[in-house]
């Protein structure tokens, strides 16, 4: 989104400012809560929500089932749709999920939707983005050169805006995660969907819809959540090594649809390049 090189420096320093709220290591809980709270209304001036309440209390409404069944959480889970037509989603510190309204729509049930949603909640649940910030905090850069580096790509007026500015393109970086992380991700999905009512088979489902619509490298949301053949096949296993369950949810009585009928009217967006088509178990 962001499009050039002084707004990753511009995140990057940002990101050092609140390098003061520890010392080293993974983010304590109310480190990152108040971390949380910065990145989500830096966000929230960066971005387009979509503030019709009848398209966010229906995400939000999964997005609280997926947390409801993973138990007591340190955090209050806030869910968003941001008005974009790029495939993409993403965790920002303390719980805040946001989710494009383009991945609604290239989602074919709410399965697939709940899968998304629940595997950003597994980066969260497993503080996978309090990790990667310790890591980045850590690298030795100096927060004071990086706020040089902003005014080398941006000028004076960017370094000074170095504390507040960028803030999606270091929620992208915090969202870049490697390959333990996620299948610990993917493995969290797996096992709460079902606990909320909602066929798992949707993560698998969603990532495969993504690979033959966009490519290896076609949607944000592969590129930093790299969906490869073996990721696929490892959840496809751990699916097929749950209980038996008749009850889980793939469809919804065709509220789903309703829900990316009504996205379409109110972005104008024509219509989705893939249809919500299949409704079974089956993989393709």
């Amino acid at each position: 989104m962001l499009q050039t090189a002084s707004r990753w420096g511009i995140a990057l320093a940002g990101l050092m400012a609140l390098s003061l709220l520890a010392g080293c290591g993974t983010l304590t809980v109310p480190q990152e809560k108040m971390l949380g709270d910065e990145f989500s209304r830096e966000i929230r001036r960066e971005v387009i929500l979509l503030r019709d309440p009848v398209v966010t209390g229906y995400v939000e409404r999964i997005g609280q089932d997926i947390v409801r069944a993973a138990g007591p959480q340190p955090f209050a889970y806030h869910f968003y749709v941001i008005d974009d037509d790029e495939i993409n989603a993403f965790a920002a510190p303390a719980g805040y999920i946001y989710i494009h309204t383009e991945t609604i729509l290239m989602a074919r049930n709410v399965s697939e939707l709940a899968g998304v949603i629940a595997h950003e909640v597994g980066h969260v649940v497993k503080r996978h983005i309090a990790e990667n910030y310790g890591r980045q905090r850590n690298t030795g850069i100096a927060h004071q050169g990086l706020v040089l580096a902003a005014g080398a790509f941006g000028g004076s007026s960017a370094a000074g805006a170095a504390n507040l500015g960028g803030i999606l393109a270091g929620t992208a970086y915090l969202n870049k995660f490697g390959r333990d992380a996620e299948q610990e991700s993917d493995a969290f999905a797996v096992e709460v969907m079902p606990k909320a009512g909602y066929d798992p088979i949707g993560l698998v489902t969603f990532f495969k819809t993504l690979q033959s619509e966009t490519g290896s490298g076609g949607a944000s949301f592969l590129s930093s959540h790299p969906a490869t053949n073996e990721r696929i096949e490892e959840t496809r296993l751990l699916i097929a090594a749950l209980p038996p369950r008749s009850d889980l949810r793939v469809d919804d009585s065709g509220r789903f649809e309703i829900i990316q009928r009504r996205i379409r009217l109110l972005t104008g967006k024509a219509t989705p390049r893939v249809e919500s088509r299949s409704r079974s178990r089956q993989g393709d």
